[in-house]
């Protein structure tokens, strides 16, 4: 294999591949899941590589990696060692396998972690045109890889080279899978590699990608913390392991318990002051006649509970890394709480399997907005309601009068909705509920401005999963939000921002975007005081698609950058200002000339000795550009 170069399109089929291997069954599927999502992470660093220029002072140089550098050659190397695992892993079976082949396996997955995390810690970022942000997501997975290299214990690097060069014997895997197809991948060499190409994007086995979660809580919330010097704890018992009846103390993250009840929150919501509690326990406070924020004692400007889709969706992934059991799911009339005990909802059951029978049998438009009205008041309260109400049947019935000609019907039928896909496993329910996307674009496009924000809000809700991103952007969904972002009210272009948003952290979607016309959009919103959600995009598509920055630069939008950067009060404004003319600005001296001309250079001055990290890193690289300028 040595001698050979792989170039990074060769490389970027090779992650495409283990991405799409399938990782859900089988005693390793947290193993590779978790490897399949460290290895999607790197896809940026690898599409950056393959897009750098060839350096003008010397036209017949290259910046792409060649068999010389070592920490390239250890990442196809770990890259290639990692699909072979991942066939195998996927293909054991436990009743048909020894305990020494599944121990290893385990093994290999800690010894193939090891050679990603190696070959890492030798990228030169200055020898590429790496983003910051790429470089971020680079740091992240070495950590994830490094922690995973740790997880048996410590071992020596001379036994992770023995061990990674052990093939993974035909044995390790089951004797009814297809053995040939194990052995051919075994076999595979560089060459193939470099001469693969890189599969096309399917809409029925689209590209997963697990990062795209995290990268919404970055841009939509204050950066993540892993290492919380304040955490809760809890004590999880194995239920699995009950002959051991082991303890495993495990750390809960501080932001993710209510500052009431002090319990992982199952439905976080916003109160007017920006805090988050489970919705039960403020709905509580509030309905005691409380009109403060029990947190801060600010007085709350009004009772709307907002739900927190990020932080929802964090606990989700929390609790799934950890194999934690999440509060709800109704089974034989009861609920199970974050403790283990049970619930009865057998009598809440009844009267609103009751309600779900009046909505779908009645025929008189009246009696069909009451039912609405109660299970719109219902889904709103708590997320039992919605568990029981998904239960009694009610998504088709309510997909079903997404397109009455009645816009009230209508109206309320789409708010049931979006109360019902705040419950995870009901947003599977909503995507399978016939033509439930196309029913929600339709009241997008035609009905009242409520109901078109409460159908953006609802597409936000329900494009967390990947799949979910690919099916609803091909709906023709993307052009009715950017006609929303550009049309519609305060609270439906927020809406339509933050859909758009979670749709184009899919790649397809993103160019749908661009062609919709999502940027002058956008930029009109900077005017309008519409900022934080405008810039998270802005930045985003600048990051991602050169023709999203063409347009930014084409529309001039240095000059309400800048002004944000100097007069905004809000930090998070500032700090995704000085992000994104950075990305505009960072090749282009003209550009760089013309923002130290404005007046940038105080501002950034003081975002780089008051800001948060990240916003001292943006802030710091662009004074440092034009420090440069200068000399």
């Amino acid at each position: 294999m040595a001698g050979v170069a792989v170039s990074p399109a060769s490389l970027l089929g090779l992650i495409a591949e283990i991405i799409d291997i399938p990782a859900n069954t089988g005693v390793f599927k947290k193993d590779c899941a978790d490897l399949a999502r460290r290895v999607c992470l790197l896809t940026h660093l690898v599409e950056e590589i393959r897009d750098s220029p060839t350096p003008k002072s010397d036209p017949s140089s290259s910046l792409s990696p060649s068999e010389n550098d070592d920490w390239w050659s250890d990442l196809v190397v770990g890259l290639q060692s990692a699909k072979r695992l991942l066939y195998a892993a996927t293909s054991f079976r436990p009743r048909e396998s020894s305990d020494k082949a599944a121990k290893k396996i385990s093994f290999h997955f800690q010894c193939v972690a090891w050679k990603l995390e190696k070959a890492l810690s030798g990228l030169r970022y200055d020898r590429y045109h790496i983003s910051v942000e790429v470089r971020e997501q680079v740091e992240l997975a070495r950590s994830q890889l490094k922690r995973a290299t740790q997880r048996y214990g410590s071992l020596n690097s001379k036994r992770f080279s023995i061990g990674f060069s052990e093939p993974i014997e035909k044995d390790d895997v089951s004797t009814n899978t297809n053995s040939k197809v194990v052995t051919e991948e075994k076999l595979e060499s560089i060459q193939e590699t470099e001469h693969s190409n890189i599969p096309e994007k399917k809409f029925e086995s689209p590209r997963r990608r697990k990062s795209s979660s995290v990268s919404l809580a970055f841009f939509l919330s204050k950066e993540a913390d892993d290492e919380r010097s304040e955490k809760a704890v809890i004590t999880i018992y194995d239920n699995d392991s009950t002959k051991n009846s082991e303890e495993e103390e495990l750390t809960i993250p501080e932001d993710f318990l209510c500052p009431i009840s002090l319990e992982l929150m199952r439905d976080p919501a916003i109160v007017s002051t920006g805090q988050t509690y489970e919705r039960s326990y403020i709905q509580r406070w509030i309905d005691c006649g409380n009109l403060t924020c029990p947190k801060t004692q600010q007085r709350l400007e009004n009772f709307t509970l907002t739900p927190n889709y990020v932080l929802r969706n964090l606990i989700s992934q929390w609790c799934t890394k950890h194999n934690i059991e999440q509060p709800g799911g109704y089974k034989k009339g009861k609920t199970k709480n974050i403790d283990g005990s049970l619930r009865d909802l057998t009598g809440d059951m009844s009267a609103i399997r009751a309600v779900v029978r009046k909505l779908s049998t009645t025929r008189s438009i009246q009696a069909r907005k009451t039912a609405l009205s109660e299970l719109r008041s219902l889904s709103k309260r708590s997320t039992d309601n919605r568990i029981l109400i998904a239960e009694a049947g009610a998504i088709p019935v309510l997909i079903k009068l997404l397109t009455s000609e009645d816009i009230e019907t209508q109206e309320k039928a789409v708010t049931c909705v979006l109360n019902l896909s705040i419950y995870d496993p009901n947003k599977e329910r909503i995507m399978l509920a016939g033509p439930a996307v196309t029913s929600i674009v339709h009241v997008l496009r035609a009905g009242t401005m409520i109901a078109k924000e409460n159908a953006a809000a609802t597409l936000f809700s329900l494009s967390f999963a990947d799949e979910s991103k690919i099916v609803i952007g091909a709906t023709g969904a993307i052009p009715a939000l950017v006609h929303l972002l550009e049309n519609g009210s305060v609270r439906g272009k927020k809406d339509a921002a933050t859909a758009l948003f979670n749709l184009c952290l899919y790649q397809g979607n993103t160019g749908r975007a661009v062609r919709a016309g999502i940027v002058n959009p956008l930029l009109k919103m900077l005017t309008e005081r519409i900022v934080d959600e405008a810039l998270t995009v802005l930045s985003f598509l600048a990051s991602c698609n050169q023709d999203a920055k063409a347009l930014m630069l084409k529309a001039n939008a240095i000059l309400p950058l800048v002004d944000i950067l100097q007069k905004d009060l809000q930090p998070r404004n500032r700090e995704n200002a000085a992000a994104l003319l950075l990305w505009l600005c960072k090749n282009d001296t003209e550009r760089l000339t013309f923002i130290g001309r404005l007046g940038a250079v105080v501002p950034l001055m003081e975002l780089s000795r008051d800001g948060t990290e990240r916003a001292k890193r943006k802030a710091n690289s662009l004074l440092e550009l034009l420090r440069k300028l200068s000399h």
